[in-house]
C-alpha cells in the first residue's frame, strides 16, 4: 500500500474508462472495502447491488439530466443502497461505505466516480432518479438509494491535488 497521504492526493474523480474488465479479485477487494466501512453503533444499514452487464450500465446511465454518463462506460457500477428502518442516519454510513470504496479502487491503481441519485431526479423532471434505479434494479420499497459507485480502468489522467491550493482559510481554531 502506499501511505495514505500520497493515496488521499492522488484520489481524482474519473469519469472516463478505458474497456479493460476488472478482475474478480479486484471487485472483491472494492466490496470488502464497503462491507468493512464504519457505520453508526455498528448497524451497517447499506446494502449494494453490483452491475457489470453493460446492457444495465447503459439504461442505468439515463438516471439523471445530468453527471450520469460515466456509468455507461464502466467496468462496474455499485449502488449504495440502505435501510432508513435500520439507521437514522444511514446516510452518512453509506457516504462512508462509497468513500471506502473509492480509497480502495485508487489503491488498486483504478479509476472512480461518485454518481449521486439522493436528491436528483431524471431527464423528464417527473420522477426522482432514485425511483428510476429502484424500479430498474427491483430494490424493495423501504431500501433508499444514496450513489452508484462507479469503477475502472482510467482513460484519462488526473493530476493530484496540489498541497499549495488547499484553502486553509477554512480551518477555524477553538472558534469559527
Amino acid at each position: 500500500m502506499k501511505n495514505f497521504q500520497e493515496l488521499i492526493g492522488k484520489r481524482r474523480s474519473i469519469r472516463q474508462f478505458t474497456d479493460e474488465l476488472l478482475t474478480p479479485e479486484q471487485v472483491e477487494t472494492i466490496l470488502k472495502a464497503a462491507l468493512k466501512s464504519p457505520s453508526s453503533k455498528n448497524k451497517m444499514p447499506w446494502e449494494f447491488v453490483v452491475v457489470e452487464d453493460k446492457d444495465m450500465l447503459q439504461r442505468l446511465a439515463g438516471c439523471k439530466k445530468f453527471g450520469s454518463k460515466p456509468v455507461a462506460g464502466c467496468a462496474l457500477a455499485v449502488v449504495v443502497l440502505a435501510d432508513p428502518f435500520a439507521s437514522d442516519i444511514w446516510v452518512e454510513d453509506t457516504s462512508i461505505a462509497s468513500y471506502m470504496m473509492q480509497l480502495q479502487a485508487e489503491d488498486l491503481g483504478l479509476g472512480s466516480c461518485w454518481i449521486q441519485i439522493r436528491g436528483r431526479m431524471t431527464e423528464n423532471e417527473n420522477v426522482s432518479a432514485e425511483e428510476y434505479v429502484k424500479d430498474l434494479l427491483d430494490v424493495p420499497m423501504h431500501m433508499q438509494v444514496l450513489s452508484i459507485m462507479v469503477f475502472g480502468h482510467k482513460a484519462q489522467d488526473r493530476p493530484p491535488y496540489d498541497d499549495d491550493k488547499l484553502q486553509w482559510e477554512k480551518i477555524h481554531i477553538d472558534k469559527y
